[in-house]
């Protein structure tokens, strides 16, 4: 099936499935594409971690292979993508799978990127040929190895009818920003996209959550909206070398380790709307290598339902801030579709990253394939 998937420049439909630094659950999504166009969308479904599958994930963050808690993060990650899957592709098959797995370490400066999983385990269990580990290849030609979603992402801005550059920004744990010119056919192109992580987004602020009050999040920034921004700890925070340095550029997810010590004595509601004033005002700083100002910033992820954060960006930028669901688009699948289009791309041999998403010296394709052990 995998030589077929490769040998015809015909769409297929593929799943794509993604779990974010977050930790909330998995995103399910279907997408037909070539590898170029986007065709149409699909069905999709989403899962909520259990708070013990949680526990299990948050274990291991910042762990490489081998590590302690490693082996039973992959093994509680494989089973809920693989329950999800099942649900969809029950009722929508698919020709393909693109898994992402859970990102525990990312270090790119060291050479080396983790994100937990197995491929040839969702293969042999769902019956459809898996892509996988998409990062890993970039970064050992000299890459961030993130963020991945920018090719398809220049795919959207064609599929809505975006006449000249937009930007997309995805407000998961971490933010990234992904500036696109769809005037350009090739997303490969040099003047076609630029990327990069912005910076904390929702994991400090989940963090925050979980650790006062034992909750997932701040639910629609309910809390943050009832506080005040402590104005003296964002400027400390500005002062962090990555807001110096050039894109492409990623973070890992706790890359700011003194963020939450930072806000320590405010009290619960401060505390959120700082930490969500950070988020933002690192986005504000990074639109500034936009190669051009885009008419417009089109936010995808959870973070665009938190009425702080969608406030504090709106205030501190000059171009319209829009959730993405306004043109027609998914916010919350964005990621998980994206994968699905980047799993067509690699099967089909052609780039998923270049050097102005990643900073990876030429364009590249990375991924492995599994395919189903044969019964």
């Amino acid at each position: 099936m995998a030589d077929r998937i490769g040998a015809t420049d015909d769409p297929i439909w593929a799943l794509g499935m993604m779990s974010g630094t977050s930790l909330d659950g998995v995103d399910a999504a279907l997408v037909q594409t070539d590898g170029t166009c986007i065709h149409a969308f699909g069905p999709s479904g989403y899962a909520d971690y259990s708070d013990t599958q949680r526990a299990d994930l948050r274990a291991a963050l910042g762990q490489w292979p081998g590590g302690h808690d490693v082996h039973n993060a992959a093994r509680v990650g494989d089973a809920a993508h693989i329950a999800l899957a099942k649900t969809l592709l029950a009722d929508s098959p698919a020709d393909l799978l693109g898994y992402h797995g859970q990102t525990l370490a990312h270090d790119p400066a060291m050479g080396r990127t983790h994100q937990a999983g197995d491929g040839q385990v969702l293969a042999d269990t769902l019956g459809v040929p898996v892509i996988w580990d998409f990062r890993s290849k970039d970064v050992a030609e000299g890459g961030e190895g993130a963020p991945l979603a920018p090719f398809f992402h220049h795919a959207c801005a064609r599929f809505i009818g975006a006449d000249g550059p937009i930007a997309f920004l995805n407000l998961g744990g971490v933010g990234n920003v992904t500036w696109v010119d769809p005037r350009i056919d090739a997303p490969e192109d040099p003047n076609a996209c630029l990327a990069f992580d912005t910076g904390p987004a929702n994991a400090p602020i989940n963090d925050l959550m979980q650790t006062r009050m034992g909750l997932a999040l701040d639910q629609g920034g309910t809390l943050a909206l009832s506080g005040a921004v402590d104005d003296s700890v964002v400027r400390d925070f500005l002062e962090h070398p990555y807001f110096k340095r050039q894109p492409p550029k990623s973070l890992d997810r706790d890359q700011f380790p003194g963020l939450l010590p930072s806000v320590a004595t405010l009290s619960d509601a401060e505390a959120a709307r700082t930490l969500t004033a950070c988020a933002a005002e690192a986005v504000a700083i990074g639109m500034a290598h936009c190669p051009s100002a885009p008419t417009r910033l089109l936010v995808t992820g959870g973070g665009r339902r938190n009425a702080a954060l969608m406030f504090e960006l709106s205030s501190r930028l000059n171009v319209p801030v829009q959730d993405i669901n306004d043109t027609g688009l998914d916010g919350d699948m964005l990621e998980a579709q994206a994968f699905a289009y980047l799993a067509v791309r690699v099967a089909r041999g052609m780039p998923t990253s270049a050097p102005t998403t990643t900073g990876v010296g030429q364009a590249t394709g990375g991924g492995k394939t599994s395919c189903p052990a044969k019964g």
